[in-house]
């Protein structure tokens, strides 16, 4: 491609709004326009990696046998409810109605799809199992678009489904599916870490992400040298074995504590540590109010609770809401006295207290030596704790270490989530009918283009990894009126196409400054640069990643070109840069 001819306009300044470096430089590179909120186009030059990285994709999903096909992006409301989670996906659902007033979504993702396509056909023993995958655009109406290309209302995702007839058969495709994943990664040349997840809304009982490592991700991932991870959703912390005991127990006393709110206002009042007080935290579901204890001093980890309760609608009750429950404000809610219809979930921290601070569900009181089984029952115990960095390790006891990542794929066991509610039913070969056990696999094709530049970057611009970069190499031609740079120049540039090599030809009427910055902001992985040296029969050769070389030129260009099989054999941004 000539650069004369490409439409790549670069910018020097990004966009006021843009905020990560990845949509920054993507946007002052001509990969891609904003169009609104969350929405973007692709100009050629995004077109092309993106390109890439679905052919990478899409070779590795073909290698294990995953068959591809397409799916509407519209979906009748009609197959959400009966999944139950029509109310159970959120507000980050793109709905519609169509003219006839029926409710639709611009699908999000397509599990409720894919059991209806292939419910009434996909019945025998004899068919499974069986995989099928699409690369398509999905919807997704976030609150606050932002992070660009990261967290984009309409986005390029490749999501995967299995189907079979025993758990066996899932793990199976599980590992194939996990080793894919791993290999795509591995091609495209980014740091990654794969670590366990939480299955969010859409469930199943086991699931791990593939997250690129980056200061900017927004997820938290958590490591051990034992080989444990996970992000901090999902992570697991030592649990207590010790519970309080009669004997700790002392009498139960309600004080005034006017004024005092919060964990810290608490303990600095009553003189107590925050970790002798149980924080009361009050959720509304689908099947009412639950109230959750935690010890003061930690987080509750909401994924963990929606989770343990099976309930993604779950939010924190706002303080009218507690106001009009309870007639008291929410800093004094507690769990003794709560009516006997009231659930109570407790974190494990709570249970090796005893005589600990709670709520005295009059304003401006708490109660001090509170004991549960004494002052009030606990109905169910649960791992809720957001655990961080310095965490005994779940497997090992050592302290868990902690990064930043972007995740890019996420795999699921769905099990018979979908086809139980659904009608996904197989007749085995007893005759007996059961439902399909299902998995889902999804990757972040646009979130990948993001991710890379997130990871592999520097003060100049992009530095793309040769898998996926928009071309492999430039050639930059200082002097356009120059007869003997032009005539090398396109010279080089017959040989390297002819060789298969994806060649950009800077043949612009520019100064050589701009085209440098051009090609840096760009990240093409080679630049080959044909200026004064010519004269002594020396053209320049310069890797994004590292110092220019001479090259002599010959008759038939023979060592240029060893040279640049050699640099680009070599090329690897990785070795080169920190984790970002």
């Amino acid at each position: 491609m000539r650069f004369s001819e490409l439409y790549a306009p670069t910018l020097r300044e990004a966009p006021s709004d843009a905020d990560l470096i990845s949509i920054k430089l993507l946007i002052r590179g001509g990969f891609v326009r904003k169009v609104a909120a969350g929405v973007y186009a692709y100009l050629p030059l995004g077109l092309r990696v993106l390109k890439k990285i679905e052919n990478i994709v899409r070779e590795e999903m073909d290698r294990i046998g995953c068959q591809e096909s397409l799916l509407p992006i519209i979906q009748p409301a009609e197959l959400w409810h009966e999944s139950g989670r029509w109310d159970d996906y959120g507000p980050e659902m793109m709905k519609l109605k169509d003219r006839h007033e029926r409710d639709f979504t611009l699908g999000p993702t397509h599990e409720e799809i894919i059991t209806s396509v292939l419910r009434s056909e996909l019945r025998s023993y004899r068919q499974f199992p069986l995989s099928l995958y699409q690369i398509a655009v999905k919807y997704r109406d976030e609150i606050r678009p932002r992070f660009g290309l990261m967290r984009a209302r309409e986005f390029i995702m490749k999501d995967a489904y299995s189907f079979h007839t025993d758990w066996e058969s899932l793990d199976k495709a599980y590992k194939k599916f996990y080793n894919a994943y791993s290999r795509i990664m591995d091609r495209i040349g980014l740091r990654y870490l794969v670590v366990e997840a939480d299955s969010g809304a859409i469930g199943g009982n086991e699931s791990h992400e593939f997250n690129v490592l980056a200061k900017s991700g927004e997820s938290t991932l958590l490591y051990c040298d034992c080989g444990y991870a996970a992000s901090d959703e999902k992570a697991e912390y030592m649990l207590f074995d010790k519970s309080n005991s009669v004997e700790q127990m002392s009498p139960l006393e309600r004080v005034e504590t006017p004024g005092v709110r919060t964990v810290e206002e608490v303990a600095s009042f009553l003189e107590k540590q925050p970790g002798d007080i149980v924080k009361s935290l009050l959720y509304h579901g689908k099947k009412g109010y639950v109230m959750t204890l935690i010890r003061g001093d930690v987080t509750l980890n909401e994924s963990k609770l929606k989770a343990h309760l099976g309930d993604q609608s779950l939010r924190l009750a706002e303080p009218q809401e507690v106001l009009e429950l309870f007639g008291v404000p929410i800093g004094f809610i507690g769990p003794i006295g709560l009516p006997d219809n009231m659930k109570i979930v407790a974190d494990h921290t709570v249970k090796p207290l005893a005589n600990f601070v709670v709520g005295g569900m009059k304003e401006g009181t708490h109660y001090v030596n509170a004991c549960y089984g004494r002052d009030f029952n606990i109905d169910e115990w649960a791992d809720l704790k957001m655990v961080q960095e310095g965490d005994p390790c779940p497997k090992c006891g050592k302290a868990l270490k902690g990064t930043k990542g972007i995740e890019l794929g996420h795999i699921f066991k769905l099990g018979t989530k979908y086809s139980e509610k659904m009608n996904g039913y197989f007749t085995d070969e007893n005759g007996n009918s059961k439902p399909y056990i299902m998995g889902c696999y999804g990757w972040g094709i646009s979130r990948t283009m993001s991710a890379s530049v997130e990871q592999l970057h520097d003060k100049n611009g992009i530095i793309w990894p040769l898998s996926i970069a928009p071309y492999q190499i430039i050639i930059s031609a200082l002097n356009t009126s120059d007869e003997q740079i032009m005539k090398v120049s396109e010279d080089l540039y017959k040989i390297l196409q002819k060789k298969n090599y994806e060649v950009l030809l800077d043949d612009r009427e520019l100064s050589p400054g701009v085209k440098f910055k051009d090609a840096d902001l760009i990240g093409i992985p080679l630049r080959i640069t044909i200026g004064r040296k010519l004269k002594e029969q020396k053209i320049e050769l310069k890797l994004r990643t590292s110092s220019p070389k001479d090259v002599e030129v010959d008759e038939k260009y023979s060592k240029v070109l060893e040279k640049i099989e050699e640099l680009l054999n070599n090329y690897n941004p990785g070795n080169f840069l920190e984790v970002r």
